[in-house]
């Protein structure tokens, strides 16, 4: 990269705050049409019938679909063919879709949306999960013969020996809660049916792929008769895959039939009625201690609220069961975890994808443990922590990287003056009315998918006859910089300038199905793809040199625009002008295929991840004794990211995922009653304020990883998921009183003297 290349650097920045982006919403086609859902005041019934003529009636309405008229299949999803696109037989949560009005605007459709009719005979609904495990509990989904909708497990050395063996035994419960993504864009779809057949697809999600796979399905053709063309996303945390590939499917169909252009843009109470949330979790915790503070044993049951649909549960809840124990060494491990079908809304992938609901009952152990034995907390952590060469629960040797752990944790101790701070906590005694607590939490994250999915990416890097270079990656942009990302590593392997780069905009038409941008891979897992694609550009130029000049090119140097081979020095435009003169394209394929991984379901062993990453947090606050209202006063994170592509973007994602683990610690929390959220817009669903935040300090500790072409490790994900940890802890430090359940909300009232 040359010297003059920038240190921060995004490719969309200006077009994002001069507004001239163009979003999903933003894109409009001649004669388009505009399309609504309906869904029923039921949570779980039978219907009995559908009446659409009255709707059909109404003014501008071209077109009300049902499941009637799905050509293709209206049961898929991404693990179990369980999403009801429409709703044929039965209502199995109050987010299901029954119709879809088209009409000519989106008013005439929303005014005729409510004159659709459903005649249906109200099911008693299951909205807990352990009811749901009950042997004699109904079934929400009969087919699938159970409400359990996956299981899986750790079976790790000798559990009663463990506990045995153990001068301190902890059991707890721990209780987390729904959680809302947020993104400031709800859901938007456009289709358009081309010419050629092809149906073309926009709208704001974060998988393409996904998209093309549920709209394909519905439509019963090719994978090739789609093709899904991303557009700048509002924001999705996880939450745009699922439902929005089924409002996009919708949406084609309503296309297809109408053979027009049809929107369908989300009004922020569908969306939140409909979308996927982060799962709630309610977890059984037993560990044991020798008295020197050395961890026995665990023992735990984790049930996760998987709603009315499968969506993702069994991948979320397997990493929850991979990290059950947190990042420290645990010889003896029994682990059973649960997703059940409920009634309630339906539970998928949000950021952190089951670890933010592990690291609240670990970290929370972890400081119990240290009060009633006496032991420093920071002890007991360094005590336990892998640290290089340690075995996992799940027996995998951390041999092929750096473990940063401790590393991570002492930074964050330096760098806030922890123990000093530490020793100012009240503890429930103190005269003043502000209680005074610090808190920290630290944790390992395995890297991208693991052994819950395939991990291989692709690059195509096609540079033009003027040394102007077209590259593009099988990784989504989803508003996080990863374009960026891929543009910056390519300058730097590439030793060009950053202005001759475009990033070609994604279709998956353009490039192969890479997987997900999920599990913090994108840079791991595109970033991988552009160097090997890198890689194979300079020997292809290298050895065009050597054919044309005979210079010596075995150490060729790719630098500020040009190629030294020994004493020899050429441009880097000169070349590729020349090697499209003799007819010889320098134009790569790349593909990084992640490091083999394995995993043993009978029994929770094997490789789980390829490498791993390492973090801490800690947090400063004062809760008000009369009041029970905390005020965050200093927050610092500390992470292993590898080598960072871009620092600015880095950081970006330190602040912004604290900032989500405040709001999962301290406000968010999706109300229901009897399976009906009651808070379906921002002025009842409680995210942070600014006001709320603390002054924040983020650390970037780089480590290359060996694993990763680029040296990168993920970050978009293990700065989400300590800070909840962190507050419950500093809360307890404050007040003396430990809260099991998240949000947490204080309340002093009623206890004895804090001071006796």
């Amino acid at each position: 990269m040359k010297k003059d290349n920038p240190k921060a650097w995004r490719n969309d920045a200006y077009a994002k705050v001069t507004g001239r982006a163009r979003y999903t919403d933003d894109v409009k086609f001649p004669f388009m049409l505009h399309a609504v859902p309906v869904y029923s005041d039921f949570v779980s019934a039978e219907i009995v019938s559908i009446d659409t003529s009255d709707a059909e009636k109404s003014e501008g309405v071209v077109k009300v679909l049902t499941h009637k008229d799905v050509p293709g299949t209206n049961r898929f999803g991404q693990i179990i063919n369980d999403f009801r696109i429409f709703a044929e037989d039965r209502i199995f949560y109050n987010g299901d879709v029954i119709a879809f009005v088209v009409a000519d605007t989106r008013a005439n459709a929303v005014k005729a949306a409510g004159l659709v009719k459903l005649e249906a005979k109200a099911i008693p609904s299951i909205l807990d999960p352990e009811k749901a495990l009950e042997p004699d509990c109904p079934l929400v989904h009969e087919e699938h013969g159970s409400n359990i909708i996956n299981e899986h497990r750790v079976r790790r050395g000798n559990i009663e020996d463990g506990f045995k063996n153990s001068g301190l035994i902890l059991e707890e419960v721990f209780q987390t809660q729904f959680v809302e993504h947020a993104y400031m864009e709800p859901e938007v779809a456009i289709c358009n049916p081309r010419h050629d057949g092809v149906m073309e697809v926009y709208a704001s999600m974060q998988h393409p792929f996904s998209t093309r796979r549920f709209v394909n399905a519905v439509l019963g053709g090719r994978l090739a008769d789609v093709e899904v063309i991303s557009t700048p996303m509002g924001g999705g945390f996880g939450g745009k895959d699922d439902t929005i590939s089924i409002v996009a499917a919708r949406t084609a169909l309503a296309a297809k039939l109408t053979g027009k252009p049809v929107k369908c843009s989300y009004a922020r109470e569908w969306s939140i009625r409909e979308s996927y949330k982060r799962h709630p979790y309610r977890i059984y915790y037993k560990m044991g201690f020798t008295k020197d503070g050395k961890i026995k044993a665990v023992k735990t049951k984790i049930i996760a609220d998987g709603g009315a649909y499968c969506s993702v549960t069994p991948w979320v809840t397997w990493r929850s069961t991979v990290q059950c124990c947190g990042p420290y060494q645990v010889e003896n491990v029994h682990c059973d975890t649960y997703g059940v079908y409920t009634n309630n809304v339906v539970t998928g992938a949000m950021r952190g994808f089951g670890s933010p609901q592990m690291n609240f009952v670990v970290e929370s152990m972890i400081d119990i443990a240290a009060s009633k034995l006496g032991i420093n907390p920071i002890e007991i952590r360094k005590i336990n922590m892998v640290r290089q060469g340690s075995i996992t629960i799940t027996g995998q040797k951390l041999d092929n990287h750096k473990v940063a752990m401790e590393e991570t944790l002492n930074t964050v101790l330096d760098e806030f003056d922890y123990e000093s701070k530490f020793k100012k906590c009240s503890f429930g005694k103190s005269d003043a009315d502000e209680l005074y607590g610090v808190g920290l939490a630290i944790s390992y994250r395995g890297m991208s998918l693991g052994a819950e999915g395939t991990d291989f990416n692709s690059a195509i890097i096609n540079v033009q006859p003027d040394g102007s270079i077209l590259l593009e990656t099988g990784i989504h942009e989803n508003g996080q910089g990863s374009e960026s990302a891929m543009c910056l590593i390519l300058a730097r392997e590439l030793g060009v300038s950053l202005d001759r780069i475009r990033y070609r905009r994604p279709s998956t038409s353009n490039i192969p199905d890479g997987g997900t941008t999920v599990a913090s891979r994108g840079t791991v897992m595109g970033g991988g793809a552009v160097v090997l694609a890198v890689k194979k550009l300079k020997e292809k130029i290298a050895e065009f040199i050597n054919k044309r000049h005979g210079s010596a090119v075995g150490n060729a140097v790719f630098k500020d625009d040009e190629i030294i081979c020994g004493k020899d020095k050429y441009k880097f435009d000169d070349v590729i002008s020349s090697m499209y003169r003799n007819q010889e394209y320098p134009h790569v394929f790349g593909v990084f295929r992640g490091p083999k991984v394995t995993w043993n379901e009978e029994n929770g062993q094997g490789d789980a991840y390829f490498s791993w990453t390492y973090g801490c947090q800690a947090i400063e606050l004062t809760v008000n004794r009369k009041s029970g209202k905390v005020k965050l006063l200093n927050a610092i994170a500390a992470h292993d990211a590898g080598k960072a592509a871009n620092v600015q973007m880095t950081l970006g994602q330190f602040y912004g995922g604290m900032a989500m683990g405040i709001g999962y610690g301290l406000h968010e929390e999706v109300k229901m009653k009897d399976g009906v959220i009651t808070n379906t817009n921002f002025n009842s669903y409680r995210l942070p304020r600014s006001t709320d935040l603390p002054e924040m300090k983020a650390v970037i500790i780089e480590n290359p990883d060996p694993n990763s072409p680029s040296g990168a490790k993920g970050i978009g994900e293990p700065t989400n998921e300590l800070m909840a940890p962190a507050i419950a802890n500093a809360i307890f430090n404050a007040t003396g009183k430990r809260y099991f359940k998240l949000p947490i909300k204080v309340d002093l009232s009623g206890e004895e003297d804090l001071n006796q």
